[in-house]
């Protein structure tokens, strides 16, 4: 179980970026509690992203404490060796051993929480926490900051600051540097060698379970550790519900099918939609839409530079898009005043992409004390148009009905530009019926 040199390097490097930052001001982050249904039945768990960001530590119950030159400066909370619970539950590292492999300078039991951080926590002003996430972490917190304010009595000290420990974290996260980018680009890779081995599947008569399947297997022998977020795969109609994951219906001759998969690796995730048809050729109304969303997504993509504004991306697809509803008599009247009454948003309800990194909608802000801020080299995220015209949408033109197109790639932005990570998986219409044809 032992870690790595180099990624123990990397999360003391992390964590020290973090304190250079910090001021006089305290962090906390409290581990996801782990997944146990009433009836005893363990899910598999997934560790906090901030608090694998700043440790690489994988358990449950836990708590990393970070008090800027201080001694000592970091200090985590775990539960303690226990043969009988590893035999049921797995391996863990206990105090010592957490503190030898995760190089932290002090680690005591979780018991010793509420009795330690009272003494740790003495002369902050300032705890930066993540509030309202974890119903049983809060309640310890809470219950520390209470006895802190009984401790200080008649002092003058009320109750300790607390600041959103996600939204000051993110800014850490949201840039990304060499290493991030490693396992960000691994994942995209997996990601998209699933939806080429699921397009080749691809068949009429298959199971969207079935196509699901193909996307997992895939994940799991490339080194994924799990997906980075519920499967999308939606036949038919279904690609007109934007989080469609039922995925029980058979696939069709003559209609498309949509995929929203990425896989996750080492905490890092892809999230790729690709949009292709059953029986592997585009009908000329799938081929419309399908065409004028591809020549969107394309210009959003080559416009992307540092300096440029995500909004302003959300409004060039939004202006395109529209565009393409009123060339698809999707809509009709004057575009200002369709815009203006939002009626386009019928078509297209959501915005053309996220931050990507270890969460799929990853850490970060979008806006800086209400002002946009300028896309910066490191920053990754989607890029995702898409047109979705419901089965009983009896003012379309019939033969557009029951059409979702979506198609989303991975973008990282370089000192000049930027680069799609996950252009592996063809996009283009030749390119999709040639591979489709080769099954």
């Amino acid at each position: 179980m032992r870690k790595s040199t180099e990624k123990i390097e990397a999360f003391k490097h992390r964590r020290k970026k973090v304190i250079s930052r910090l001021g006089n001001a305290a962090l906390l982050v409290a581990a996801h509690p782990e997944q146990i249904r009433n009836d005893d039945v363990h899910h598999a768990y997934r560790p906090d992203s901030n608090m694998y960001y700043l440790t690489g530590f994988e358990e449950p119950e836990c708590f990393l404490l970070i008090r800027p030159n201080a001694n000592p400066e970091t200090v985590m909370f775990v539960r303690e060796k226990n043969i009988e619970r590893e035999t049921w539950d797995g391996f863990r590292f206990g105090p010592e051993g957490t503190k030898k492999e995760f190089a932290i300078d002090e680690v005591y039991k979780i018991e010793q929480f509420e009795e330690k951080c009272l003494e740790l926590l003495k002369g902050y002003d300032e705890l930066y926490y993540r509030l309202y996430k974890n119903e049983e972490a809060d309640a310890k917190v809470q219950k520390v900051l209470l006895n802190l304010k009984r401790a200080y009595g008649r002092t003058g000290y009320g109750l300790m600051t607390i600041k959103d420990a996600d939204t000051f974290l993110g800014e850490f996260r949201l840039k990304k540097d060499e290493y991030d980018l490693v396992n960000q680009r691994k994942a995209c890779e997996i990601s998209a060698a699933a939806h080429v081995a699921a397009m080749k599947f691809t068949k009429p008569g298959v199971n969207e379970r079935q196509v699901q399947a193909v996307l997992s297997h895939e994940f799991y022998m490339r080194g994924s550790a799990r997906p980075g977020y519920s499967f999308i795969v939606a036949t038919g109609n279904n690609a007109t519900t934007l989080h469609y994951n039922f995925n029980d219906q058979e696939c069709k001759s003559g209609d498309l099918l949509l995929i929203d998969a990425g896989a996750e690796y080492n905490m890092y995730s892809g999230d790729i939609t690709r949009t292709f048809p059953v029986n592997g050729k585009f009908s000329a109304a799938q081929a419309k839409v399908y065409e004028g969303v591809l020549n969107i997504q394309k210009e959003l993509i080559s416009y992307v530079k540092p300096g440029i504004f995500f909004k302003d991306l959300h409004k060039m697809a939004e202006d395109r898009l529209t565009d393409l509803m009123f060339e698809l008599g999707l809509l009709s009247g004057k575009k200002e005043d369709v815009m203006k009454a939002n009626e386009h948003r019928k078509y297209y309800p959501h915005g053309c992409g996220h931050w990507l990194g270890m969460d799929v909608h990853d850490a970060g802000l979008y806006y800086i004390r209400g002002e946009a801020r300028p896309i910066e080299a490191g920053m990754c995220f989607t890029i995702e148009p898409g047109l979705y015209i419901p089965a009983d949408d009896k003012t379309a033109p019939a033969e557009l009905r029951g059409i979702g197109v979506r198609i989303e790639d991975n973008i990282v932005v370089t000192n000049s530009g930027c680069d799609n990570l996950t252009a592996g998986v063809p996009k283009e219409i030749v390119e999709i019926e040639s591979l489709m044809a080769s099954r």
